[in-house]
């Protein structure tokens, strides 16, 4: 069944319209010093005649400002907590220091309201990367807190535009109001905070503007609470040239979609090969029975920018990412099991063995290798040896699909479900539906105790969390 737009958003409540979008974002600063203030705003999704929703947000703005900086160098943030609760900013994707990797209480202390915290870090990866809370993560992304960072290759591959599409949905009321269920146990236990308004950097996700005949470089960035994406860009034939940030061989998407977990990212090269005044749909048909039109490419009547697509190369370099040697890895296994017709009966919670009726009160019904997460900076589920390769046979035995993340390293995705993987790319975040069976491998060459943790963020505070430590 396909889903109309105007049934998708909001039952048809909300009047919109279609506007181009902007190709960037305003930058947080000049040169290598930025600041970024969470707090309270106010946006308009739907253009400057729509309601006006209450948010929260970086600068002001949300999307948060995109930052820009050179691979090699080095940016220092300074964080000033204007929100009336704890908060920190996690660098998602970035293998940064531990004690700048923004988990309350595991790499730094919370970030207090009224406070100002200075993260600084060199950029040893080029690649599309983001930023958002990890204090209360479901509602204070889910309220708009999120942002962009992008680190610029020495010589990047040449492109009439590199843009960035930062994808978000949102739970609203036919007034435009955020609905204030953070955290209620459907969530907690089924598919996570999936909302009924989809945008792109921002704005209700209408249309995009684009001429014949150029080529873009897009950049896709998944910030939703829960929400999978998987575009299917209709009449285009879209290459993925990284993915997490992680170069990769160039290639068409094995599906023709380009599925978005949230916390992933893609960074795409497509020729806009329509005609001058054409329109083509940019399909989300992740969940088949709910399938309904993203947003629409729209072609300006003009003439074309070029009648054939360039020959300019399209391989990005590699980032200096430290090769796993399978030969001489440990091997571990890790198993994901809860939340609803899971067949879970009981975890270790803090130590003690509960049942999951005692456990689901608590609203904690996921589990990692039987123990559910309590807090962040708890006891480690595995410890590596610094500097050897880790090898993790991932398994889902649950009933919803679930993006595994690592911080602090990027992994190679070796298999899933016994069939190799094309191109074994180096992920950060790794999807895995009900009964999969994922094999990644690491060198653990950053010390310290890193979260690993499923990115539908009410699974993760429900308790599908654990530490691994690389010492």
């Amino acid at each position: 069944m396909h889903v109309s737009r105007r049934e998708f958003l909001c039952a048809g409540a909300l009047t919109t319209a279609a506007w181009p979008l902007a190709a960037t974002l305003a930058q947080a600063g000049t040169g290598k010093g930025f600041h970024l203030r969470p707090a309270g705003g106010t946006v308009r999704f739907f253009g400057e005649d729509g309601p006006k929703t209450e948010v929260w947000c970086y600068n002001g703005l949300v999307p948060g400002p995109e930052i820009r900086a050179r691979q090699g160098t080095r940016i220092d943030v300074a964080v000033e907590n204007a929100l009336d609760q704890d908060t920190t900013v996690h660098w998602h994707g970035l293998r940064i220091p531990h004690a700048m990797d923004g988990v309350p209480d595991l790499t730094q202390p919370p970030i207090a309201s009224g406070t100002t915290f200075s993260y600084g870090f060199d950029l040893p990866d080029a690649g599309t990367f983001w930023y958002h809370p990890h204090v209360r993560g479901s509602e204070q992304q889910g309220r708009g807190l999120s942002g962009a960072l992008i680190v610029e290759e020495p010589e990047p591959p040449r492109v009439d535009r590199d843009i960035l599409w930062v994808i978000d949905d949102w739970r609203l009321t036919e007034n435009g109001a955020i609905i204030e269920n953070f955290g209620n146990p459907m969530d907690l236990s089924h598919a996570g905070r999936l909302g009924n308004v989809a945008t792109l950097n921002g704005l209700d996700s209408q249309a995009f503007t684009v001429r014949a005949g150029e080529r873009l470089r897009l950049r896709l960035v998944n910030v939703a609470n829960a929400r999978i994406f998987a575009f299917e860009f209709e009449g285009h034939r879209p290459y993925v040239v990284a993915l997490d940030g992680q170069p990769v061989s160039p290639h068409e998407p094995p599906t023709g979609k380009v599925v978005l977990a949230p916390g992933a990212r893609a960074d795409l090269i497509v020729d806009m090969q329509g005609d001058p005044g054409s329109r083509h749909a940019v399909t989300d048909d992740f969940f088949p029975r709910q399938s309904y039109r993203y947003l629409e490419l729209r072609y300006l009547d003009q003439s074309p920018v070029r009648e054939s697509p360039p020959d300019w190369h399209i391989t990005l370099p590699p980032n200096p990412l430290p090769e796993p040697v399978l030969a001489e890895a440990e091997t571990h296994d890790i198993i994901l099991s809860g939340g609803a017709m899971g067949g879970l009966t009981g975890a270790i919670f803090d130590g003690e063995s509960l049942p999951i009726g005692t456990l689901a009160r608590r609203g904690k019904v996921w589990a990692i290798n039987g123990i559910v997460a309590h807090r962040t900076d708890m006891d480690p589920l595995l410890v590596f040896q610094l500097g050897r390769t880790q090898r993790i046979r991932l398994r889902n035995d649950t009933a919803f699909p679930h993006p595994m993340h690592l911080h602090g390293h990027s992994f190679r995705l070796l298999s899933q479900n016994g069939q190799g993987v094309p191109h074994q790319p180096f992920l950060d975040t790794v999807l895995l539906n009900p009964d999969d069976v994922a094999e990644l491998a690491f060198v653990a060459d950053n010390p310290g105790d890193w979260l690993f943790h499923c990115h539908v963020l009410e699974h993760m505070e429900a308790g599908m969390s654990a530490v691994l430590r690389v010492a």
